[in-house]
């Protein structure tokens, strides 16, 4: 089983906040990361509640799963620039679940420039029992409304390695609470999914889409497609794998703010 990557706000989850938000420059790249859930604008503490089903679950240009869905589900606590969070996934087709503990504290550097700085704990529970703990750093840059530039870094304890991502983002808001996000990730892997290979791990692209449809309630749904790369196809051919490597997925997702 191939880790989650971790970006701001880990966890898995989804929310194209950066379009809904023209301030919120967090990154967004696996649709299932918990870095859509919408800032904290405020001092007081509140509550996130999220619901999605992804037809795949992709991380790293990889299907972890070896058929169907997985269906997520997390609280987060947000206080302020920090958050604390809970997330749980069940796949719908086989005998795997995962559960992510973790925090994220993030700061704005400039109206333009945010970075953030978490640290969470992975459980995975299937044909195998595996954990591992990772340290996650992203730095966002709005260069315009309409076009944001970021990169993420993580690192795995268990596996002694990291991943980075570098993408691009570009929201248009369609109408009142209405907006879509194409973006292109290039993701680069160091020992983070394999020991044997490092560099070039694969390429993503796609176009998220977020409806308001209150002040505490939004409806979220993405679909993406990776291209493998270097790292993805020398491990296939290692394990003698002849099938195509390339990820076509979807999702939708229910958040409530509290």
């Amino acid at each position: 089983m191939h880790k989650i990557i971790t970006l701001p706000l880990v966890a898995i989850l989804v929310m194209a906040t950066l379009s809904a938000h023209a301030d919120n420059i967090s990154s967004l790249d696996d649709w299932h990361h918990i870095n859509r859930l919408p800032a904290n604008k405020q001092a007081e503490t509140q509550l996130v509640v999220d619901l999605g089903w992804d037809s795949k679950y992709v991380s790293e240009g990889r299907d972890n799963l070896d058929g169907g869905g997985i269906t997520w589900g997390t609280i987060a606590v947000q206080h302020g620039n920090l958050n604390i969070y809970a997330t749980g996934g069940r796949a719908d087709s086989q005998d795997y679940s995962e559960w992510n503990f973790g925090l994220e504290y993030a700061m704005s550097l400039a109206d333009t420039v945010e970075v953030s700085l978490g640290y969470q704990r992975l459980e995975f529970y299937g044909d195998e029992r595996y954990s591992d703990n990772e340290l996650f750093a992203s730095l966002a840059y709005q260069a315009q409304t309409w076009l944001i530039p970021s990169l993420s870094y993580t690192y795995s304890t268990e596996a002694g390695g990291y991943f980075i991502e570098a993408s691009i983002h570009s929201p248009w808001q369609l109408s009142q609470g209405l907006t879509v996000t194409p973006y292109i990730t290039q993701a680069f892997d160091f020992q983070y999914v394999t020991e044997e290979h490092e560099g070039v791990n694969h390429f993503q692209f796609g176009v998220e889409a977020e409806c308001l449809i209150s002040d505490r309630l939004a409806l979220s749904g993405h679909f993406s497609h990776t291209l493998a790369q270097q790292d993805i196809k020398l491990e296939a051919r290692a394990e003698g794998n002849e099938a195509s490597l390339d990820q076509t997925y979807a999702g939708i997702h229910l958040t409530w703010n509290f």
